[in-house]
């Protein structure tokens, strides 16, 4: 009946009987069965914990990924901007414009009349501005917003009601008082 033998032992010294030894017996064999039961309960939960680090290193390598993708959008864009930007805009025509508050910058007739018109938009150049081509101002805008200020190209595509009396009289957006 003792199945380990060192109980056998203890029953032949008389240090435990035989009632004693069924018992000590039986709760190892309860012991065996639920410490195996829960043996598969600490499996699972090792297995759980694994998955959800998993899930939380995925989910933070993905906002890694996002913040270093935006700034190398960012830096290209800034790339672009300075490869396609006009140079020798210098001139004596004021053109204002609000970047947060109204800026006022000296250009050329040239650059001036192509501002006014739509065919180039002002970008923001770090500190400074440049002024680019429509087309290319807008496939910017589609990548990212932020680095065009001003577009005259919404503006002059007003709306006209049809009983206004001074219809056929545009006020331009470059009148001078």
């Amino acid at each position: 009946m003792v199945k380990n033998a060192l109980q056998a032992q203890l029953l032949k010294a008389g240090l435990v009987d035989n009632k004693k030894a069924k018992k000590l017996s039986k709760q190892a064999q309860h012991e065996q069965r639920t410490g195996q039961s829960n043996e598969a309960e600490l499996k699972a939960k090792i297995e759980q914990d694994k998955q959800e680090k998993i899930s939380k290193d995925q989910a933070l390598n993905q906002e890694k990924q996002k913040v270093l993708d935006e700034k190398a959008l960012k830096a290209s864009i800034i790339q672009m901007i300075a490869q396609h930007k006009i140079k020798d805009t210098d001139g004596d025509v004021v053109y204002q414009f609000i970047d947060g508050t109204i800026k006022k910058i000296y250009l050329n007739q040239q650059i001036y009349n192509a501002l006014v018109s739509g065919s180039l938009v002002i970008a923001k150049e770090s500190d400074h501005y440049a002024f680019l081509p429509k087309a290319l101002a807008e496939r910017i805008n589609e990548k990212m917003t932020g680095f065009i200020i001003s577009t005259n190209a919404e503006k002059n595509e007003q709306v006209t009601d049809e009983e206004d009396p001074y219809a056929a009289y545009v006020i331009p957006d470059d009148l001078m008082w």
